[in-house]
């Protein structure tokens, strides 16, 4: 792993206002700084609801300071689901439950999004916490899921995932058209539980990128075989989500940028090129998931952002970086070399919630903690007027004299 920049003590800025920190317009959505909470599945609904988990994880990210929080990704169909633990969105009901998570974020000043996708052959498997295996139908998975029949593995082409893995049924052209479908309901859900921002996921090796690689999409009609036809999938699913998703707010799509498995970033470039006419605002740069592994053999600091760097400068399209992004002046160089136009942390904001009130007071902004909610403002605020000397745990190794 690379040298990371340093982040013992406040950095000494020249800059008035940060570009990780200068409100960005996308649409009619302005959001309060470039810091986003990149989606990430809990594997915690309840037969596809969000739960009081999923208020707390949203929630405290939005009083940290983030200024997008992104919800993991949330099924469009039952076959979609990945586990028996993630969110749906592909029925009316779902929404309450959904709305009630947006407007907390709201109420904390951040703007929140949601990821819509499928899990296509890699759908019924088990918590990757629980070994992340395919499910067997046993007398006790039938105790937790009453519609075995009706979660089946479905994907462009009968190709598994590998020799441990089932094999899948490959969809026919009028089921892709209801998936295509299914999408833009889910969209036009998400409209009605007040989120910001939806984005597509299209990346990790789940339906939409089954269809984009030659190697899991074997098809020999209009939806297989070139380049062109291989991304008619993920064009018709923009189209459909564009619909139903008011023109004003944003919209994201999430690629894997390589995936060492037959798709390359000039793919992805090209993807990109044909997304933005479509209405897509930002392409979310990650990598792999087709093979089941990262598709960085070795991952540094870093490691994701060339690629957001050079979609955003070849396609002509802003980009969004991912992947060990983790200090503040690492994130604000991204921006300020003009790499990406938004930074998104995953595992870090699992790690520090506050990442952006932390990064805001490294770069020397917001002594006041205005950025927060008053119940955190207020107690933070107080502590640095009347113990200046104090450096929070973030800024020191704690080695002090008592």
């Amino acid at each position: 792993m690379t040298a990371h920049p340093d982040s013992s003590r406040p950095i000494a800025s020249n800059m008035d206002q940060p570009l990780l920190f200068t409100p960005l317009q996308i649409r009619d959505l302005t959001l309060r700084n470039r810091v986003v909470v990149a989606p990430m599945h809990q594997y915690s609904a309840t037969r596809g609801f969000a739960t009081d988990w999923h208020l707390m994880n949203a929630g405290r990210y939005a009083a940290g300071g983030a200024g997008l929080v992104m919800m993991e990704s949330t099924k469009v169909e039952r076959r979609g689901c990945g586990t028996v633990g993630d969110l749906g969105l592909w029925d009316d009901a779902f929404v309450p439950g959904l709305a009630r998570v947006a407007g907390f974020v709201h109420t904390c000043g951040a703007a929140v999004g949601i990821q819509l996708g499928h899990s296509g052959r890699k759908s019924r498997i088990e918590r990757p916490w629980e070994g992340g295996k395919p499910l067997e139908r046993t007398a006790e998975t039938e105790a937790l899921v009453d519609d075995w029949d009706a979660w089946e593995l479905v994907a462009p082409s009968a190709v598994p995932v590998g020799d441990a893995w089932p094999t899948p049924r490959a969809l026919s052209r009028s089921e892709i058209a209801d998936v295509v479908d299914a999408f833009g309901h889910a969209a036009a859900r998400a409209e009605q539980a007040g989120f910001d921002v939806v984005e597509i996921h299209g990346a990790h090796g789940f339906l939409i990128h089954e269809f984009l690689s030659p190697l899991a999409n074997q098809r020999d009609d209009e939806y297989g075989g070139s380049e062109q036809a291989r991304m008619r999938f993920a064009l018709e699913v923009t189209e459909s989500v564009r619909a139903r998703w008011p023109a004003h707010k944003p919209l994201f799509f999430r690629v894997s940028a390589v995936d060492d498995a037959g798709w390359e970033l000039a793919h992805s470039v090209e993807l990109a090129r044909r997304l933005a006419p479509l209405g897509v605002d930002i392409i979310d740069c990650s990598s792999g998931g087709l093979l089941g592994r990262p598709g960085a053999a070795s991952a540094g600091y870093g490691y994701q952002v060339p690629y957001a760097e050079t979609i955003r400068h070849e396609a002509e399209v802003m980009t969004m970086a991912v992947g060990l992004i983790v200090h503040a002046l690492q994130a604000e160089r991204i921006l300020q070399q003009g790499r990406a136009d938004l930074v998104a942390l995953a595992r870090e904001m699992l790690y520090n919630p506050n990442w952006a009130m932390d990064a805001a007071q490294k770069l020397g902004i917001d002594p006041q903690f205005t950025m927060l909610p008053p119940p955190y403002r207020y107690w933070l605020e107080r502590r640095a007027a009347t113990v200046p000397q104090v450096q929070p745990s973030t800024f020191d190794d704690g080695h002090i004299d008592p």
